[in-house]
């Protein structure tokens, strides 16, 4: 327990955490590094003279979770995009510009491009909350974006350029605007580079996410018109519209390694990695396919029947999310066996054209009514 009183006048000798006589009183070194961190949570932040000593462990917990190396990551972290922690919360609808088409979340905000207003939003994702400067602007049709554990990356389809916004404040730092090839209509973050599809070129672009230089070649031909991309920790897989087909290159050097070419139904418009699979969703069949990611081979049932339209796709760790934009309505099938488990379709807004995944919630970019949904 405590002691009060003179020192002086104080002569026995003190037990428990700190022992001795006066005057020669020991801590025990267990008695510091033995103590538990209660209250302790991942962080974020700077650290600060201010900072308590957990207060300090919990940001550097989190900072270090943001700049792990890829090869820490496991399949479902990449699968779920977490470079970043969960945020909690929703159900409910926020306004943005006009045409809102990608959503992207860089671990406490939502990004929306809005592609006929060349902006791109950022709302709180705990509350849908514009803190701040909420708008930015960047090139002309963005309607994609990517979260690199630092920068958003935006890619302008009539620009024919990416934008790098600084994720803490959106400002642009050193070379925000880099020139890609024709009409760049996705993007992807594969843990040290930046892939970049163009759609009118057929081809995609790899990109140093550090500085956004080309090293070495950084252009590889895909199928005709690819308008979709995902990572699945070792390889890039790119969904070519006109090809009906998927493309699957090794993300080291951009190589087809083996077989590299898979065909898939209708007109292959986005696409999802779960951890195992990836998912195409082909917007003319009202369908979703599941191909292993390790062969592409397609194991027993692996096309599912979801809405009209179907035009993007997320994973949220057990589910898959796919947008149908003239159902204006999102399906959820189970990853496991493609099952509608319950409620598997949701009401959304008009004209859903992109969902992302929080790690908590689902948010949906509702294109007609220039809105993003909370799920």
């Amino acid at each position: 327990g405590n002691v009060t009183g003179s020192a002086s006048s104080f002569t026995g000798a003190l037990a428990g955490d700190v022992t001795g006589a006066q005057g020669a009183t020991v801590v025990a070194a267990n008695t510091v590094t033995a103590k538990a961190l209660t209250g302790f949570v991942s962080g974020a932040g700077t650290v600060s003279a201010n900072d308590s000593i957990l207060s300090a462990i919990n940001k550097l917990d989190g900072n270090v979770a943001l700049a792990a190396p890829l090869s820490s990551r496991n399949p479902m972290q990449i699968a779920l995009r977490r470079w970043h922690d969960a945020n909690q919360s929703g159900n409910t609808t926020f306004a943005v510009e006009t045409y809102p088409a990608a959503v992207a979340f860089d671990g406490a905000n939502i990004w929306v491009t809005n592609a006929s207003s060349a902006s791109v939003t950022k709302l709180r994702a705990s509350d849908g909350a514009c803190v701040g400067t909420c708008t930015f602007a960047v090139g002309v049709s963005p309607v994609a974006a990517t979260f690199d554990g630092a920068y958003i990356w935006v890619a302008n389809a009539n620009s024919n350029s990416l934008t790098r916004l600084r994720a803490s404040d959106g400002a642009c730092v050193l070379a925000c605007t880099l020139a890609v090839g024709f009409s760049p209509v996705a993007i992807e973050f594969d843990g040290a580079n930046i892939w970049v599809v163009n759609g009118a070129s057929n081809n995609v672009t790899k990109l140093r996410a550090s500085d956004g230089l080309c090293v070495g070649t950084c252009t590889f031909m895909v199928g005709a018109q690819p308008g979709a991309i995902a990572f699945d920790g070792s390889n890039i897989w790119v969904a070519n519209q006109n090809g009906g087909n998927v493309t699957k290159l090794r993300a080291s050097d951009g190589a087809c390694v083996g077989t590299c070419t898979f065909t898939v139904g209708g007109v292959p418009f986005a696409l999802a990695f779960d951890g195992t699979n990836i998912w195409v969703v082909s917007e003319f069949s009202g369908t979703v396919t599941k191909l292993r990611a390790s062969d592409g081979a397609c194991i027993g049932t692996c096309t599912f029947a979801v809405g009209s339209y179907p035009v993007a796709v997320a994973f949220d760790g057990v589910n898959i999310w796919v947008a149908n934009f003239l159902s204006n309505n999102v399906t959820r099938l189970r990853a496991g066996d493609g099952a509608c488990v319950g409620t598997c379709t949701f009401v959304v807004g008009t004209g859903p054209r992109g969902v992302a995944f929080d790690g908590a919630n689902i948010w949906v970019t509702n294109s007609n009514s220039n809105t993003v949904t909370k799920l």
